[in-house]
């Protein structure tokens, strides 16, 4: 019997073998802890990370306007850097709650995918 971070991680690898970030196309991708939420935007191709967000000093307004607002926040780093187009990786989770909101900021503030 698997757990469910065990579930995860597979799933996450069953995903990760299709999607992969390019110099033209990032990856961004979503960790959920139970209290904060990173995202970070990655080119596989050289394994740098070129823009992140989290929600660390956000924890006064309820965890999905958190997520909401770190969406906006990657979305604004990465158009400044001159990224316009990214790969989603939601990371194995499902997409659903915070991890849907994320990426609805993001496509909100400019970002395509």
């Amino acid at each position: 019997m698997t757990t469910k971070i065990e579930r995860r991680i597979k799933i996450k690898y069953r995903v990760r073998k299709n999607i992969n970030g390019t110099a033209e196309r990032p990856r961004m991708s979503v960790f959920r802890s139970n209290k904060q939420i990173y995202v970070q935007v990655i080119n596989d191709v050289t394994g740098t990370t070129l823009v992140s967000a989290s929600s660390l000093g956000l924890e006064a307004c309820p965890k999905k306007e958190q997520a909401a607002k770190v969406g906006e926040a990657v979305a604004k780093k990465a158009i400044e850097a001159g990224i316009t187009t990214v790969v989603f990786d939601r990371n194995g989770y499902l997409y659903h709650g915070r991890v849907k909101e994320v990426a609805d900021a993001a496509r909100n503030g400019g970002l395509k995918f």
